[in-house]
């Protein structure tokens, strides 16, 4: 019995030795899959404000300036950027906007839904002219296809 006694003991040594390889397959695969998610999810983050914008036969300009962009959406509620604003604060906002080093106001973008009827959109362009804004920039979709429900990206018109 002492020979089994001592094969058993040495079963029993080799079974708690520590391990030392690394299976790193699995960590691999589940990467690789969390990598794919990510590259797919991404875009998808950066949701827009959905409007139906108005088309336009004008020539895009080649690059858009930096600045701020105003949306108004098919129920009339106002955004400057991604920030939705309560009715009547878009003047006090656009005005308190840093200023260049020429005194300047940011170039300003207007995104209108073509939903919304003309007086709306004159009365919003009139606050912006009331913050300051001189100049003002028109962003239509311009022979871009409409899809359901989607945010459509346009061109922009200097007016």
């Amino acid at each position: 019995m002492a020979p089994f006694a001592a094969g058993a003991r040495a079963r029993r040594r080799a079974r708690k030795a520590p391990m030392a390889e690394i299976n790193v397959t699995p960590l691999v695969d589940v990467m690789m899959v969390l990598l794919v998610i990510f590259m797919v999810t991404a875009p998808l983050l950066k949701a827009g404000i959905a409007i139906d914008l108005p088309d336009s036969r004008a020539k895009p300009l080649t690059a858009t300036p930096r600045g701020v962009t105003v949306t108004i959406d098919r129920d009339g509620k106002t955004w400057l950027d991604d920030a939705e604003l309560a009715p009547g604060a878009l003047a006090a906002r656009i005005a308190a906007l840093p200023r260049g080093a020429d005194g300047r106001l940011p170039q300003v973008t207007l995104r209108a839904d073509r939903a919304l009827d003309y007086g709306r959109v004159a009365a919003l362009m009139g606050e912006l002219n009331r913050a300051g804004v001189t100049e003002l920039a028109l962003v239509t979709g311009a022979g871009l296809p409409r899809p359901a429900g989607g945010v459509i990206r346009g061109s922009v018109s200097a007016h």
